[in-house]
């Protein structure tokens, strides 16, 4: 400005510069606005970098819970939240999965259960729109915190979109800054678009993947049963059942069959809570698996009402997945997958490859049937054949040389010859008789659903081999398989009964039970070559034998047998 003047010549001073306050002041708030600018510029990079960091960490994978764990991690220290947490929006309502981050193990351990999509949490599936609140107490759609749960007061959530679909929504609470802001929330709804690209890039990979699982499945299986791998339908189902637990990340796999009439059989269980589950029967009925057997659609659901499964509170049945398993010309069973609860549900397109895979693996237990019947029906014609030439020659040539025998005993004469040809016809006798009695048991079909009376006789003498400590020899002559049902229960019963105390008393080393019916009578005889009888006070299995004949208008009657031994024998007439 200017110098002072009225200062003598001798002290004048040099001239200094002055402002008015007001221009100064002005200039101080231009700088101090500059400086703010500038640090709300930086503070902006900063924020882009940190958002331009976070998307490249949750595009790092392609496995999807990493991609869930990365997003809430990335999320949460974006916009700087103590808590954050992806929930995925299951196809039924609700949440099917809650990936969490922030909050210590003691805390979860005490809560319990994670959240179901209910209260703030439901608001946003409901209405997918951001949710940005200074106090969450304050809102009307709040539900509350259960017991255990720390305080949480500001709240921030946003959807994550993969095209026109709600994949899940984004939650953030308890800001370090006191409330989330505006930007705060640009941030994380850039953040989620970012999120919604890696989820669908992580789902078609998983998807991907899981498909060619299945597909390498059927081909196993496929190969298996024509390489005769697997040598039957139950070593197939065994197969099929693990292979799905695998490749569908189940937790329990089930094979259900038909069991009867309005009933199905789980025929193969596999995986937690497997153990006691196969053979149970469950109702057609009622039950998931009845409905899907009975229309052949496949079906999908969060909980499943699953008879006897779901009564067990230990397998804790969460999503289920169940797929009928088609053949030909029906359809054969249903194969049933579980996960545990809180466990993410399965999707449509799981579905569609489970159903792929069943329909093969239906495909190839028709042919492992098919194969086993093929070789059944080869065992049986080998055995027939076996039969007709031991009928057809081996008796014919044993007949006639019997009654060669016969004649030339009857130019003998009476004389010890004679007696020792008509002993040996006799044993050709009881050959020809063992032989037909080998011929029976050729021609029984395996696994009878009604056995006849010799199959009945020969299943007691069998049971009783272990006791006897010998087989006995059985033999049969007559039509038996025509005998009544009742009479039957009484032969089997006194067959039974007389090779027991042969076992009991005896100490003998071999016996014989031959069973004979004529037009009109059944008659058992059972001998052996032990010690006999002999005397003892309970005679009350004799006794009933007794009776039986009594009752019946018949015989009974126990002799001592030449040179040792006992010889039973039981006789009724047949009206």
């Amino acid at each position: 400005m200017v110098t002072d003047d009225s200062e003598p010549e001798g002290e004048r001073r040099e001239p200094t510069l002055t402002f008015p306050d007001l221009p100064r002041l002005e200039l101080d708030q231009l700088l101090g606005q500059l400086v703010e600018r500038a640090q709300e510029v930086m503070a902006t990079q900063g924020r882009l970098r940190g958002l331009l960091r976070a998307s490249q960490m949750v595009t790092r994978d392609l496995d999807l819970p990493a991609v869930l764990r990365r997003i809430v991690e990335a999320a949460r220290d974006l916009v700087g939240a103590r808590y954050a947490a992806v929930g995925v929006v299951s196809p039924t309502g609700g949440l099917a999965e809650f990936v969490h981050s922030g909050m210590p193990e003691d805390a979860v351990a005490r809560i319990g259960h994670l959240p179901e999509g209910k209260g703030l949490l439901g608001a946003l599936i409901e209405d997918p729109r951001p949710i940005r609140l200074r106090r969450i107490s304050g809102d009307e759609r709040s539900a509350g915190f259960p017991p255990g749960h720390p305080p949480m007061n500001s709240f921030l959530g946003v959807p994550i979109r993969i095209r026109d679909e709600v994949f899940g929504n984004l939650y953030l609470t308890e800001s370090t800054k006191g409330e989330f802001s505006a930007e705060d929330e640009e941030l994380t709804l850039a953040l989620a678009a970012t999120a919604a690209v890696a989820v669908e890039n992580a789902r078609l990979y998983e998807s991907a993947t899981s498909r060619g699982e299945w597909l390498q499945a059927v081909a196993a299986i496929t190969r298996g049963v024509l390489s005769t791998e697997l040598e039957d339908a139950g070593d197939a189902l065994e197969v099929i059942a693990r292979t799905s637990l695998r490749i569908a990340r189940a937790d329990l796999v089930t094979v259900v069959l038909p069991g009867g009439p309005d009933e199905l059989l789980i025929e193969v269980a596999v995986g937690s809570g497997a153990d006691g589950l196969a053979g149970t029967r469950l109702p057609v009925s009622g039950t998931l698996s009845g409905r899907v057997f009975s229309t052949g659609i496949p079906l999908r659901q969060s909980m499943a009402d699953v008879g006897a499964a779901a009564s067990r509170p230990d397998l804790d049945i969460g999503p289920v997945l169940a797929v009928p398993l088609h053949g030909s010309r029906r359809t054969h069973g249903v194969l049933w997958a579980a996960r545990r609860q809180g466990r993410s549900a399965f999707g449509a397109e799981e579905v569609d490859m489970a159903a792929g895979f069943a329909n093969q693996a239906a495909l190839a237990i028709e042919l492992a049937e098919a194969r086993a019947e093929q070789q059944r029906a080869v065992m049986l014609d080998e055995r027939e054949r076996i039969a007709a030439d031991l009928h057809d020659h081996v008796i014919q040539r044993l007949f006639a040389a019997g009654l060669t025998l016969q004649s030339t005993a009857g130019t003998l004469g009476a004389g010890e010859a004679t007696d020792r040809i008509l002993a040996t016809v006799d044993d050709l006798d009881a050959t020809i008789r063992q032989i037909r009695t080998s011929i029976f048991q050729l021609q029984q079909l395996p696994q009878t659903q009604a056995p006849g009376l010799r199959a009945r006789l020969l299943d007691v003498a069998t049971d009783l081999t272990p006791v006897l400590g010998f087989e006995p020899s059985v033999r049969f002559s007559g039509v038996l398989d025509a005998v009544a049902d009742d009479v039957g229960e009484d032969v089997l019963a006194v067959v039974r009964e007389s090779l027991s105390n042969v076992a009991r008393h005896a100490r003998a080393g071999s016996a014989e039970v031959e069973v004979a019916a004529t037009a009109d009578r059944l008659t058992v005889d059972v001998r052996d070559d032990g010690v006999g009888v002999g005397s003892t006070d309970r005679r009350s299995g004799l006794d009933n034998l007794r009776r039986r004949a009594d009752r019946r208008g018949g015989s009974f009657d126990v002799r001592p047998r030449q040179p040792a031994g006992t010889r039973l024998s039981w006789s009724v007439p047949l009206r």
